[in-house]
């Protein structure tokens, strides 16, 4: 099947004993890392006392359980940083397993916002599968590219293993929708993939395939997909329903044109007094832009970008191709995730629903997000 030859046609190295990594981790990654989730959890609370004190009477209801949850994070990202990676060759299967059934799972809770993201779970809170599913492909990924590395210009081997995870992934998140975090999902494969070795003409023939599918049920067909022709239409004329789907678009842009080049002083925002709905989630960036201005959105994006160039930095330097392809999978994500949500809230492309990764509101991304950073550290901790 797709599962790998012997050990000695791997590329990896043997795992070195043990379960802890060795040496000190990367100090200016961690530096970054701990800036964007320091800038983060201000920026959160800032655009988001309006509404919490409006919604449930209290100003901190959405800072306090995100305190907990980076310091808990945070906690993980330790622990993650003084494990051994490799240990996450076995854990590839089980964990992508579970995220198959939580996705599953999700599709029979009750909707919220016309959408099925969140497993409640009573006496704890909620649980978001996608984001567990984010991780389960990258080490899925990672698992297969670093057991095969000399086979990965097949079809068998290259393509196929890749296509019916991606697959599985794709079907169950677009039930729920969520059509942002598919396409996110689609992106970390597909660059994994490009960098573990996939022939080149392999990704030429998909894009082709899916772009002419998309067109044809976008053109053709459009009724059987409301959900995307509805934020496609909101997309090239949100000021056509401005009550409506284009209410979202036209109050961020609104914060944004209002924050100048320095902006009106953190705390200052006025459009987070119940114009622009839930700023303290996907559009907490127009908040940043209307108080921060033009320079404080510039150094949004410039942690995020050295975030980034950073973790090339350290997958070059890993001493495996796993330990590379983990690091790569995990910090592309985080570059992703920001960059298309930064395009949602300045209307470069339609309203998907995507969270900016550290600064939004949510548990369960902040914790898998500073979690997925600690195995980064434990790569860096061991660089060749």
């Amino acid at each position: 099947m797709l599962l790998a030859e012997e050990r000695t046609a791997r590329w990896d190295p043997p795992a070195p004993a043990g379960l802890r990594a060795a040496g000190p981790v990367d100090l200016p990654f961690l530096v970054l890392v701990l800036a964007l989730v320091a800038f983060g959890l201000v920026m959160l609370f800032s655009a988001s006392y309006a509404v919490a004190l409006y919604r449930r009477g209290d100003p901190y209801a959405y800072i306090r359980p995100q305190l907990l949850y980076a310091a808990l994070g945070l906690g993980a990202m330790w622990l993650a940083s003084r494990v051994d990676y490799h240990l996450y060759h076995k854990l590839a299967w089980p964990v992508l397993g579970v995220s198959l059934v939580l996705l599953t799972a999700v599709l029979f809770m009750p909707e919220y916002n016309g959408c099925k993201r969140w497993l409640v779970i009573p006496g704890v809170g909620t649980l978001q599968p996608s984001e567990i599913a984010k991780f389960a492909v990258v080490l899925a990924f990672a698992h297969i590219i670093s057991l095969n590395a000399s086979r990965m210009g097949s079809f068998a081997v290259g393509v196929l293993p890749f296509g019916l995870v991606l697959g599985a992934v794709a079907v169950l998140m677009l039930l729920e929708p969520h059509l942002s975090g598919t396409l996110l999902i689609l992106g970390i494969g597909a660059v994994l993939m490009f960098v573990g070795g996939t022939a080149l003409r392999w990704f030429l023939l998909a894009g082709a395939g899916a772009a002419a599918a998309v067109g044809a049920a976008v053109a053709v067909l459009p009724d059987l997909v409301p959900y995307a022709a509805s934020r496609l239409a909101s997309w090239l004329d949100p000021f056509a329903d401005p009550l409506g789907d284009g209410h979202q678009t036209i109050q961020s842009l609104y914060a944004i044109g209002s924050g100048g080049a320095t902006g009106l002083g953190l705390g200052n925002s006025r459009q987070k007094h119940l114009f622009v709905p839930e700023p303290q989630n996907d559009f907490i960036f127009s908040i940043v832009c209307e108080e921060l201005g033009f320079v404080g959105a510039l150094a949004v994006i410039a942690l995020f970008v050295l975030l980034l160039l950073r973790g090339v930095t350290l997958a070059a330097r890993a001493p495996d191709r796993f330990g590379g392809l983990l690091v790569v999978g995990f910090v592309v994500q985080v570059a992703m995730q920001a960059a298309l949500n930064i395009a949602v809230v300045t209307n470069t492309i339609p309203n998907t629903g995507i969270s900016l990764p550290f600064f939004s509101s949510g548990g369960t991304s902040l914790m898998m997000l500073l979690g997925e950073m600690g195995i980064v550290l434990s790569v860096s901790r061991q660089e060749a």
